[in-house]
């Protein structure tokens, strides 16, 4: 019975296959390990480009977002008065970046005013409306006196700039005045301020108005 020959007794030839065998699967390792890192680094790469376009497109979207609404806080407008206590209210916008060019007030219907217009210097002037005011008040019963702050809504429709762009404002506004005496003795209106209400559309300024007007009368029996 024939025995297998030990390693020892291996023929020369055998040896050599072997080491070349050995070599060629150390070799397909080292191919596969590095093929392994070349995918790794093009995953890591593409990666990093995700990153840092999405990093981009995020900071140019805020960047966009913030010149958005500072282009829509810059062209939405908020009046305030000054003069309390006069005949005539001073307007001017809250924003400096703001520079109004002319105003067209608009009163409730039932006062039967035309609208008053300003080029150039926007105001409220008491002298446009107090006698139909006093008219008013005397028809619906409302005290002599005022007990407190009186209201009459109106809307500004008011023409303005910004950065030299040109914008339009639709307001409604409440115009807070006093009242004194009686109404066939006379009457003595002061104007305290103005109060932004809301912003309304054209085609229902009128409307909106006439509303808020009736609402503040006292309720008929």
């Amino acid at each position: 019975m024939s025995e297998t020959p030990s390693p020892s007794e291996s023929s020369p030839q055998a040896k050599a296959e072997a080491r070349a065998s050995e070599a060629a699967a150390i070799r397909r390792r080292w191919i596969t390990l590095g093929e392994g890192l070349a995918v790794i680094a093009v995953l890591i790469s593409g990666l990093t480009l995700w990153n840092n376009w999405s990093e981009r497109s995020d900071t140019e979207a805020a960047k966009t977002a913030d010149a958005q609404h500072a282009s829509w806080s810059a062209a939405t407008l908020v009046l305030q008065a000054t003069g309390s206590g006069e005949s005539t209210l001073t307007l001017k916008p809250v924003s400096p970046a703001q520079s109004v060019q002319s105003q067209k007030v608009l009163f409730p219907s039932a006062l039967g005013l035309a609208p008053a217009e300003t080029t150039g210097e926007p105001r409220i002037e008491a002298g446009w409306f107090d006698s139909a005011l006093k008219k008013a008040r005397n028809d619906a019963k409302l005290p002599d006196d005022s007990r407190g702050d009186e209201r009459l809504p109106v809307v500004v429709t008011t023409q303005f700039l910004v950065d030299g762009e040109p914008h339009e404002d639709v307001a409604l506004y409440d115009v807070g005045y006093s009242i004194t005496g009686r109404f066939l003795g006379g009457h003595s209106v002061t104007l305290r301020g103005v109060s932004l209400v809301s912003h309304v559309k054209t085609a229902a300024a009128q409307a909106k108005l006439d509303a808020r007007w009736k609402a503040s009368l006292p309720k008929k029996p």
